[in-house]
């Protein structure tokens, strides 16, 4: 039976959850997560973990939060005078906006706080600062 290997096309069912059991992210129900090992395709510490597994095999992966999206950069929030966001904008503390930089790409933001003059915006990914844990079970490879 092959074992997964970079450049290997794997397929895996998984669950994610913070370290207080809170799901963040799950295959049920979907298709499996189909990626390329070793391509950057997901987080390092995951695709890290998948190397030697063959289909059938399950593992618990905890992946601390500098293999995953990093800690928390206190330099990606960012307050913008209220009046400068048009007033069709949903302005609740947790929704998720899109920004356009003056280069033109476009960052994915959240509501982080939201005052009488200003809003403040936090470019951190959702799961920035976060350890996560994984349960998964390998599926499908197509070796190279």
């Amino acid at each position: 039976m092959s074992q997964a290997k970079a450049g290997d096309t794997v397929r895996m069912n998984y669950t994610g959850t913070l370290n207080n059991g809170e799901t963040f992210d799950s295959s049920e129900g979907r298709d499996p997560l189909e990626f390329v090992v070793g391509s950057g395709q997901i987080i390092a510490g995951l695709d890290a973990a998948i190397g030697g597994m063959a289909v059938g095999d399950k593992k618990d992966v905890n992946v601390p939060c500098a293999q995953a999206y990093g800690e928390t950069n206190p330099d990606a929030r960012q307050a913008v005078p209220r009046e400068q966001i048009p007033a069709e904008i949903p302005l609740e503390v947790g929704t998720q906006l899109q920004m356009q930089t003056p280069q033109g790409q476009v960052v994915p933001v959240t509501v982080a706080e939201v005052s009488e003059t200003e809003v403040t915006l936090d470019a951190n990914h959702p799961l920035a600062g976060q350890d996560l844990n994984f349960a998964i079970e390998i599926v499908g490879i197509d070796a190279v």
